[in-house]
């Protein structure tokens, strides 16, 4: 494991509870956002994994919508919230940059607000890695914040608790390039004004050639 992926780690690891209480209730109050994660739901029939699920909130509301979905997060802390809130679903400790998932296996793949914590020389090959697991046909979703270029190294989150995780924001369009460059069809694109100047929150629907 690189030092930044386990910073990564062990920063959600520090902030899971409070994150997972920080965001408990929240998607009632964002349509736009069970749009776009109903639109997926409608589109995908067969097994889905969400990469970087967090404490699994997203996981279960696609569950709620009939998927056969189950989550992977690089924190064991998130992934124990994740468990004990639903445990109907099946969650797992992984690393998207490593993914023990066979080819070909999954009709669907979500990655809500993930990737962002990647440098971007990182992104090409873990977007290869979601168009193997997928089947030919199958739909991926990535939420991501997205705008001017700009690394941040925040020092603290979720109730000031020290951090040490990095975040890597990129141009739409630079995303957009990335995920066809690693053998997908761009289907839909959803921007929105994010909660900065220059910041942009992407809804990317595409699907595997």
């Amino acid at each position: 494991m690189t030092d930044l992926l386990a910073a990564t780690r062990a920063s959600y690891d520090a902030v899971a509870d409070n994150y997972a209480e920080f965001i408990a209730g929240k998607l009632e109050g964002l349509p736009m956002m069970r749009a776009v994660l109903g639109a997926f739901a409608e589109l995908v029939d067969g097994p889905v994994a969400e990469i970087g699920c967090g404490p699994g909130n997203i996981t279960s509301y696609l569950a709620s919508l009939g998927m056969d979905i189950h989550g992977i997060d690089l924190s064991p802390r998130m992934v124990e919230i994740a468990r004990a809130a639903y445990p109907a679903l099946r969650f797992e400790v992984g690393s998207m940059t490593s993914l023990d998932l066979a080819d070909g296996s999954l009709r669907g793949l979500i990655a809500w607000y993930s990737i962002h914590h990647l440098p971007p020389a990182e992104l090409p090959g873990v977007l290869a890695s979601f168009h193997r697991i997928l089947i030919p046909g199958g739909r991926l979703l990535i939420g991501s914040h997205a705008g001017q270029e700009e690394h941040r190294r925040p020092t603290e989150g979720y109730g000031g608790i020290p951090v040490t995780y990095e975040s890597f924001i990129q141009p739409v369009e630079r995303l957009v390039e990335l995920v066809r460059d690693a053998g997908f069809t761009i289907t839909a694109e959803l921007v929105e004004p994010g909660d900065k100047p220059g910041r942009k929150y992407l809804s990317l629907f595409a699907q595997k050639d």
